[in-house]
């Protein structure tokens, strides 16, 4: 199994591979076009505004050679926070135009008299939106953002968290899964998570 990190230079990257050291997963970190092209299972994380995201994979070359290897050759791939709020089309966040593979756009949290705390920070409990994506009860993520997706389509929406209203925590259609929490950061909960993606031949 060759799982690999997505390098451009935003995303706790190293605390991805550890987390997947200790299920017993080696992990690449590159954003090289072999690597990204000979993958089995391929990992975009992300931290920060969406627009510098975008702009780095533009600067690094990566997204035709992610086109071609998540819609050409099908190879799953898992977008965590930034790296899942950039899987969308557009974000309210900036003027980029996201990857666009499921389709969708991310808003600010609608915090009306500063009635709920942005960013959103902290656990939270996940729950399924989909009869067919299973979670366990009581299940808890990290969550750190202050945008959050919105599909045009629902049934592209998983599972869902509550903080002040119900937004998208896990969005994902055929191969392509995106996280808005941090399962790296998320202790047994997201080892869980991550050994279902790396297991799993779609969402």
């Amino acid at each position: 199994m060759k799982v690999v990190v997505i390098d451009y230079q935003l995303g706790n990257i190293n605390s991805i591979v550890n987390m997947l050291k200790k299920m017993g997963v080696e992990a690449t970190i590159s954003n090289t076009e072999h690597d990204i092209l000979t993958a089995d299972k391929l990992i975009l994380p992300g931290v920060g505004a969406f627009d510098h995201g975008m702009q780095n994979l533009h600067n690094a070359g990566l997204i035709d050679i992610l086109t071609e290897a998540v819609l050409h050759k099908q190879i799953p791939i898992l977008g965590i926070c930034l790296g899942m709020q950039l899987l969308l089309e557009e974000s309210e966040e900036g003027h980029c135009k996201g990857l666009g593979w499921i389709k969708g756009q991310c808003v600010r949290f609608n915090s009306p008299n500063k009635a709920i705390k942005v960013p959103h920070m902290g656990w939270n409990q996940v729950i399924s939106a989909q009869s067919n994506y299973s979670l366990a009860d009581e299940t808890r993520f990290y969550f750190v953002h202050s945008y959050h997706a919105v599909c045009t389509e629902p049934q592209h929406v998983l599972a869902t968290a509550h903080h002040g209203y119900a937004f998208p925590a896990i969005i994902g259609k055929a191969h392509i899964l995106g996280s808005q929490f941090h399962p790296e950061k998320s202790h047994l909960f997201g080892m869980h998570f991550l050994q279902k993606f790396i297991e799993s031949t779609s969402c």
